[in-house]
Order: structure tokens, then C-alpha cells, then sequence
């Protein structure tokens, strides 16, 4: 599983992207139940607020390049311990 993650808004305005592919990760099941779980997340509470980071998420199989790519948008003020854990390692 391939997943891309684009970090935009905040006080500055400043975008942040990142790209991991879980196969070989030692933490792959964790990787990857944490990204299943992003379906109920989406925009959870609404709209993005003001001055707070928006994340959009895209999923491929990396087996597959033909399949299609899964889209999840989080607002920072809807992240969970587990997501925040999930994007950290992306963005890092």
C-alpha cells in the first residue's frame, strides 16, 4: 500500500508532502489499519477552521498500478492519537 500525504494551510499557509509505501515496513499492520481507518474520519467535524492544517490523503495498491486511488481529507481538529501517529511517520 502506497500512501501519499499533502499538508496545507496553518498560520503560515505552508504545504508539507510525504509518500510511504508500508510493504517492507516493520510496522506495516499498524500502517495499514491506521489507513483503513481514515474512511470515518473525512472531514469529521465539518469544515476546515481557520489557521489549522487540512490533510489529503491518497491510497494505492502498490502491487497494482492500474487500481484506483482512494482520497481521504482530514481537518487537523478531527486527528486522533492513531491518525496523528499515521501522519507523522509520512511526513517525517
Amino acid at each position: 500500500m502506497i500512501v501519499s500525504v499533502t499538508r496545507s494551510g496553518g498560520f503560515a499557509g505552508l504545504t508539507k508532502q510525504g509518500e510511504l509505501d508500508t510493504s517492507g515496513q516493520p510496522d506495516a499492520d499498524r500502517l495499514e489499519a491506521a489507513v483503513r481507518e481514515l474512511a470515518a474520519k473525512d472531514l469529521g467535524t465539518g469544515r476546515p477552521q481557520p489557521d489549522r492544517y487540512v490533510y489529503r490523503l491518497e491510497v494505492r495498491d502498490a502491487d497494482d498500478a492500474a487500481a484506483d486511488v482512494t482520497q481521504h481529507t482530514v481537518a487537523e481538529q478531527d486527528v486522533d492519537a492513531t491518525t496523528a501517529w499515521l501522519l507523522d511517520r509520512i511526513l517525517s
